[in-house]
């Protein structure tokens, strides 16, 4: 089997998963990119996960997220922020959807300090996030992680090809590709999915990547 495989959405990100590959989510509008800033801000992991009730072909586990998140956190002694969605107007529809991740978190001992829209780069400025565990629960990039994660893929991680706040579009990519890198010498099989197949900001991410990373590590 190739080493660095392109594909596109949850479906695959689980059959790529299961097949024992890492997995990288490209959501550029807006996930992967506001986990890049948060990332930046100087959090000390990053989650996805699907909104609660989100229908999908393959299994999701958002409780199972927030566990994992709330362990990571009680480790680090920190506290947890959720990005959610909608991005604007209903609080209370983004504290609905959130739910599963929430109780994942409260079982494992964890804490929620904060839960703010997800806006994209813009998101960085709406909270301190240094040294925090973030999760972010969205419809594109958040299900798309969770599948990955729910079947069973050794890592998953996010890219993006949009500039944040304070990196370039090339100094973005030069850290995605050193993510991918360090997954194709820990686990020999990397599969780069588009988490939207429809959107094409997503899909020409993924490609981009992949022609890169080809170049470089074949």
């Amino acid at each position: 089997m190739a080493k660095l495989l392109v594909t596109s959405d949850a479906s695959m990100a689980a059959w790529c998963g299961q097949a024992g590959m890492a997995v990288v989510v490209v959501d550029v509008i807006d996930m992967s990119t506001t986990l890049e800033g948060v990332l930046e801000e100087g959090a000390v992991a990053v989650f996805g996960a699907s909104p609660a009730n989100f229908r999908a072909p393959v299994p999701l586990n958002p409780y199972g997220i927030g566990k994992k998140a709330g362990i990571q956190a009680v480790k680090a002694n920190t506290g947890i922020i959720i990005i959610a969605e909608p991005r604007v107007g209903d609080e209370i529809e983004r504290q609905r959807r959130i739910q599963p991740v929430v109780d994942g978190i409260n079982a494992a001992g964890g804490r929620v300090i904060k839960v703010v829209p997800n806006i994209g780069k813009e998101t960085v400025k709406l909270t301190d996030f240094h040294g925090k565990v973030v999760v972010a629960v969205t419809d594109s990039g958040g299900v798309a992680f969770d599948a990955a994660v729910t079947a069973g893929a050794p890592e998953v991680f996010t890219v993006t090809v949009a500039r944040t706040v304070k990196s370039n579009t090339k100094e973005v990519v030069e850290k995605g590709l050193a993510r991918i890198k360090n997954a194709l010498d820990h686990h020999g099989r990397v599969a780069l999915v588009a988490a939207s197949g429809r959107s094409i900001e997503d899909v020409e991410g993924a490609f981009y990547y992949y022609r890169l990373a080809l170049a470089r590590y074949r």
